[in-house]
């Protein structure tokens, strides 16, 4: 059935960016046979970027909306590249980069705000292999990063 995901998009008052262009010399995405792999999607919405270093700039559920918005902006790739959003199979892995102060130990679950997402969108095919990873620094002082690997059939 054509148009479930987006379906349930619109249920979740989720309206899709218009996937960005790369900051830099890379592409927004790979396709290998069946495998989409998507570049990190930085967390900005409307043009405005959620930036700093979790916890000193910004809390948990403040770095969960930053991951969760990411995730819109990897789905936008994904329709960008795949034309339907009903191609995907499964999600296979994420990667969320957590702009973090040396003492911050809660990126799983900042990094849940997209994870979160997924198996809400995708139900039991947005169920994923994942990485949360602190780093001194992200592109623009963003606070959150997610890169992903798609299946699609």
């Amino acid at each position: 059935m054509s148009g479930t995901v987006e379906a349930k998009l619109a249920s979740l008052g989720i309206t899709l960016p218009e996937a960005t262009a790369p900051a830099a010399n890379y592409v927004p995405t790979v396709t290998s046979g069946n495998l989409l792999w998507i570049s990190g999607q930085i967390s900005v919405a409307n043009g405005k970027l959620t930036q700093g270093k979790l916890v000193v700039e910004a809390d948990v559920e403040a770095g969960r909306a930053a991951a969760r918005q990411c995730g819109i902006n990897v789905i936008a790739q994904i329709k960008a590249a795949l034309g339907d959003l009903d191609r995907v199979k499964r999600v296979v892995k994420l990667v969320g980069f957590v702009n973090s102060a040396p003492d911050f130990t809660e990126q799983p679950k900042v990094v849940n705000g997209c994870s979160d997402l997924f198996v809400e969108v995708f139900g039991d095919a947005g169920r994923h292999a994942r990485s949360a990873v602190g780093v001194a620094a992200l592109p623009f002082n963003v606070s959150v990063e997610v890169e992903a690997v798609i299946e699609f059939v």
